[in-house]
């Protein structure tokens, strides 16, 4: 495998991973935003 090949193919990993953990960041701050949301309609409907 040349070199050039090599270089673009650990450049592809890197930015996957990049994309990765923002996905994942976006996924557990929507579930946090929900959590809170949950928590605040839980404490109306107990009141």
């Amino acid at each position: 495998m040349s070199q050039k090949r090599k270089v673009q193919r650990a450049r592809h990993a890197a930015q996957e991973e990049q994309k990765g953990k923002s996905i994942v960041k976006w996924i557990f701050g929507a579930l946090i935003v929900l959590a809170i949301i949950y928590a605040i309609w839980a404490t109306i409907m107990i009141s």
